[in-house]
């Protein structure tokens, strides 16, 4: 594991993960849990798949961070 590149993942992206893909909420909905915008919701989510698809894709270690 430790020769694999690591990928950060933040708290408010795997919140933002859980949310809209898990609990099938609509960005607007995760973004009142949230306390933030759509907008906002839609940035941290699209960063946060970016992520995730890199690390299947390339075979890198997601680690997760504060």
């Amino acid at each position: 594991m430790g020769k694999l590149e690591q990928i950060p993942l933040l708290r408010d992206e795997i919140e933002v993960l859980r949310l809209c893909d898990l609990e099938k909420l609509t960005q607007e909905q995760a973004g009142k849990r949230m306390g933030v915008s759509r907008g906002t919701v839609q940035r941290i989510l699209t960063a946060a798949r970016r992520k995730v698809a890199s690390a299947l894709v390339n075979g890198e270690a997601l680690v997760y961070e504060e």
